[in-house]
């Protein structure tokens, strides 16, 4: 027997038993959910730091959105949200690197 303990994707129990293995799960709770969505996120964070490839920054996107659903907020709130901010401050396109700030003369 392997131990996990973390949240997984809903085909994965069906993917383990076609292999003639039997998965022990649980549903979770919203406060245990959104838990379990924040370590998750760190997971595949910490994922796409290390291989850099864009299947894993696809499943930080779809940790993201489950975040913000369980929260509420449908992805095209979300994504509004992002337009929105983007609008005000900006973006990232320009790779601006601030490596300081001064005081204006004269404060």
């Amino acid at each position: 027997m392997k131990t996990y303990n973390k949240l997984i994707r809903d085909k994965i129990p069906e993917i383990i038993r076609q292999s003639n293995k039997i998965p022990v799960t649980h549903i979770l709770d919203d406060e245990a959910y959104l838990s379990a969505l924040d370590r998750k996120l760190d997971e595949e964070c910490a994922e796409y730091h290390s291989d850099r490839n864009l299947e894993e920054l696809a499943d930080i996107l779809e940790v993201v959105y489950a975040i913000a659903e369980a929260k509420g907020c449908s992805v095209e709130r979300l994504e509004a949200l992002r337009r929105e901010k983007a609008a005000k401050r900006g973006g990232f396109k320009e790779r601006i690197f601030l490596e300081s700030v001064n005081e204006a003369e004269g404060e």
